[in-house]
C-alpha cells in the first residue's frame, strides 16, 4: 500500500488554502464533529434567490392570471401521469425494496453516528416522536373520506361494490399510508443523518451527494441546483398541507358554526390566519410553547381516537383490524404495479387523485420530513432507523384508519349516506354528527387541524432556511418569515386554480412539482450506497478478512495446527493494504470545500491525525508466551 505520508506540493497547498483536514486511513472512524455556530450565516444568494424568485413568479402568475395557471397545471398533470406515472409507482416501491435490503445487508449495523456512540433519545421518546411524525393534516383529513370514497367507488379493476369492497378499501388506504411513504422518507432521512453524524457533513441535502459526484460539485452550482429543488419540494408540500387544513377548517365551520357555504375569500382568509400563526412560531423561539402545543394536540388526537373506538362500532372496528392486514397483503403486489398502462376505464384519473398524488405528496415532504426524523436518531443503527420509521407510523395509521374509516364504513352500510351527503373535507365532520358530542368533538377536530399544521409548518419554513444559508441549524428570521409568506400565497394559489374544485388545485401542481425531486431522490440512494460501501466498519470488515485469510493459510502452510496470529508492522508496500481494494480517504464535509470566506457556521476541528501504518497480520509457530490457535 503506498506511504500516506508522500508529498504532493499542489495538493498540499490547496488543502491548506481549503484548511482541508490530512488524509485519513479508511478503517478509521473519522474524527468528531463539532456543529456549533462560530458566526452569522451568510444567506447563499444563488439558492435563495432563484427559489424565491420562482416562487414569487408562481404567486404573480396565479394573481394575475388564474386561469391561464390553471390550464397549464392541467396540462403538466396529463404529462406527468402519462410519461412519468410508472416512474413513481416505480421508485416508490423500490424504495420500500432499498431500505428494508439496507436494513437486513451488512450496512445495518453501522451507526448513524460515532462508534459505540449511543442514541441521543430514548427509545421511548424515540418511538414518541416518530409516532407524531406519522400524524398530521392528512390523517384528519383523509381518516374518513379515504376508505369510504375506495368502498363506494373501487378503484379502476377491482370490480364494483360487493362482499370484497371493505378489504379492498382498507388494503387500498393502508397503501397510500404505511411502508411505502415511510420509506421515501427513510431514504432522506438515512443520507442526512449518516452524512451529519457519521461523515460530518452540513445539514443539506447537497452534501449528501459528496460521494457520488465529488465534495466540490456537491458545493457548486450542481448542489445548489439540488438544494434548490428541495425548497421547492417542501415549499409546495407544504402549501398543500396548508390548503388541506383551510378546507375543512373551512367545512368545520359551514357545518358547526352554521356559516352556509364559504367561498374562495374565506379559504384566503383561514390561510392568512394560519400562515400568521405559524410564522410568529417559527419566529418566537419559544421552543417550550411549541412543545406544549404538540403535546396537547397528541393528547387531543389520542383522546378523539379512543372517543370514536368507544362509541363507535368497537367490535367491527376490531375486526377490521386483522382483515385489513389480511388484505394489504394479498393485494400489496397488484397495487403497486397498477399504472396508467391498466386497461381499465378510468385509472389514470383514479391514480391522478390517489396514488400519484400521495407519491407526490411524501416526495415534497421528504426534505423536512427526512431531516426531522435524521436529527432525532443520532447513535441509532441504521437497522434500527429503518425499523422504527416503517413499522411504528405504519401502525398508528393501520389503528387510526380502523377507528375513523371503519366508522364510516359501518355508517355508510347502515343506511347514513356520507359519501354522498358531504364532500370530502366534510365527511369526517359527518362522520362526527352521528356520534355523541358531535359540536364538541368537531370543534376538537378544527383545533388539531390549525395546530398540526402550526407545529409542522414552522418547522418547515425553518428547513427552507436552512437550505437557503448553506445549512445552519438557525436561519435568520428574516428568510424563515419569508418562506412562511411564500408557503401562505403558494396555497392560496393552489386552491385558487381549482375553481369549485379547490383541492383539484392543490393535488394539480403537488405531482407536477415533486418530479424533479423525485429524479434527485433517486440520485440520493445511489449516493448512499456508495458512502455506505466505503464505511470504516465496512473497510475494517475487509481488512480482518483479508489479513486474516492470509495469515491463516501462511500459518498452516509453514506450521501446520501450531501456529497464532500476531500483528507487526511491514515495509511500505507489504502490508495488509495491497489486499484490500482501498485508498485513504479525507473527511472533508461540502460546507469545508467552499471554504472559510463560504462557512456556514459550522466547522470541523482540526483532523491532523496520520493515517495508519501498513500493518499486517502474521503468523507465527507457538511458544510458551503465546497460545497455539488451531486452525
Amino acid at each position: 500500500m503506498p506511504e500516506t505520508t508522500k508529498q504532493h506540493p499542489v495538493k498540499d497547498a490547496l488543502r491548506h488554502r481549503l484548511r482541508l483536514p490530512e488524509p485519513r486511513h479508511p478503517a478509521l472512524e473519522p474524527p468528531p464533529v463539532d456543529h456549533e455556530e462560530t458566526g452569522h450565516p451568510r444567506l447563499d444568494k444563488v439558492v435563495f434567490g432563484v427559489a424565491a424568485a420562482v416562487a414569487v413568479g408562481f404567486v404573480l402568475w396565479g394573481a394575475l392570471s388564474t386561469q391561464t395557471l390553471a390550464s397549464s397545471a392541467e396540462s403538466g398533470l396529463d404529462f406527468v401521469v402519462h410519461n412519468t406515472g410508472w416512474l413513481f409507482s416505480l421508485v416508490a416501491t423500490g424504495f420500500v425494496v432499498f431500505v428494508i435490503w439496507l436494513a437486513a445487508s451488512r450496512y445495518g449495523n453501522i451507526p448513524l453516528g460515532g462508534d459505540g456512540e449511543r442514541p441521543e433519545f430514548r427509545t421511548s421518546s424515540w418511538i414518541a416522536m416518530m409516532f407524531s411524525a406519522g400524524m398530521g393534516i392528512g390523517l384528519m383529513f383523509y381518516g374518513v373520506t379515504e376508505p369510504l370514497s375506495h368502498l363506494v367507488t373501487p378503484p379502476p379493476g377491482t370490480g364494483g361494490p360487493g362482499e370484497d369492497a371493505v378489504q379492498t378499501a382498507m388494503a387500498t388506504t393502508m397503501f397510500h399510508w404505511s411502508l411505502h411513504p415511510w420509506a421515501i422518507y427513510a431514504v432522506v432521512g438515512l443520507a442526512v443523518s449518516y452524512g451529519v453524524f457519521r461523515k460530518g457533513r452540513t445539514l443539506l441535502i447537497s452534501s449528501a451527494f459528496a460521494p457520488l459526484i465529488g465534495a466540490r460539485r456537491a458545493a457548486g452550482p450542481a448542489g445548489r441546483v439540488i438544494d434548490i429543488f428541495a425548497i421547492f419540494a417542501t415549499l409546495f408540500g407544504s402549501a398543500t398541507s396548508l390548503g388541506l387544513g383551510a378546507l375543512q377548517i373551512s367545512s368545520g365551520l359551514e357545518i358547526v358554526g352554521g356559516w352556509g357555504p364559504l367561498g374562495n375569500g374565506a379559504l384566503v382568509g383561514i390561510i392568512a390566519v394560519l400562515t400568521v400563526c405559524f410564522i410568529l412560531s417559527a419566529v418566537s423561539g419559544v421552543a417550550k410553547g411549541i412543545q406544549w402545543l404538540s403535546n396537547i394536540n397528541m393528547v387531543l388526537a389520542l383522546a378523539l381516537a379512543f372517543f370514536v373506538f368507544v362509541v363507535g362500532p368497537t367490535v367491527f372496528i376490531l375486526n377490521l383490524l386483522p382483515t385489513t392486514i389480511s388484505a394489504y397483503v394479498s393485494d400489496l403486489a397488484v397495487m403497486s404495479a397498477r399504472t396508467d398502462a391498466s386497461s381499465a376505464e378510468g385509472v389514470r384519473d383514479w391514480l391522478a387523485t390517489w396514488t400519484i398524488f400521495y407519491w407526490a405528496w411524501w416526495v415534497s415532504w421528504t426534505p423536512f420530513v427526512g431531516m426531522f426524523i435524521a436529527r432525532i436518531s443520532r447513535g441509532r443503527t441504521i437497522r434500527q432507523f429503518v425499523s422504527g420509521v416503517l413499522l411504528v407510523p405504519s401502525v398508528v395509521s393501520l389503528v387510526w384508519f380502523a377507528i375513523f374509516g371503519g366508522t364510516g364504513i359501518e355508517q355508510q352500510q347502515n343506511g347514513l349516506d356520507l359519501a354522498g351527503a358531504a364532500s370530502s373535507e366534510g365527511t369526517l365532520f359527518a362522520m362526527l354528527a352521528n356520534l355523541p358530542w358531535s359540536t364538541l368533538t368537531s370543534i376538537v377536530v378544527m383545533v388539531l387541524v390549525a395546530i398540526f399544521f402550526v407545529s409542522g409548518a414552522d418547522a418547515a419554513s425553518i428547513v427552507m432556511g436552512t437550505l437557503s444559508e448553506r445549512g445552519v441549524l438557525e436561519p435568520n428570521r428574516r428568510t424563515v418569515v419569508f418562506w412562511g409568506a411564500a408557503t401562505g400565497a403558494v396555497a392560496a394559489v393552489m386552491l385558487l386554480i381549482g375553481g369549485s374544485d379547490a383541492l383539484s388545485g392543490l393535488q394539480n401542481v403537488t405531482i407536477v412539482a415533486a418530479l424533479p425531486f423525485l429524479l434527485v431522490m433517486v440520485g440520493l440512494a445511489v449516493a448512499l450506497v456508495k458512502d455506505l460501501s466505503h464505511d470504516p466498519q465496512v473497510v475494517r470488515r475487509q481488512y480482518a478478512a483479508a489479513a486474516v485469510e492470509h495469515a491463516v493459510v501462511a500459518g498452516v502452510s509453514e506450521h501446520g495446527d501450531d501456529f497464532s496470529l500476531t500483528v507487526q508492522e511491514t515495509a511500505p508496500g507489504e502490508g495488509v493494504g495491497e489486499l484490500v481494494a482501498t485508498e485513504p480517504v479525507s473527511v472533508e464535509s461540502v460546507d469545508e470545500v467552499r471554504g472559510p470566506e463560504q462557512r456556514s457556521g459550522s466547522h470541523r476541528p482540526d483532523a491532523s491525525a496520520e493515517a495508519g501504518s501498513p500493518d499486517q497480520v502474521s503468523s507465527a509457530g507457538s511458544s510458551e508466551e503465546s497460545e497455539p490457535v488451531r486452525a
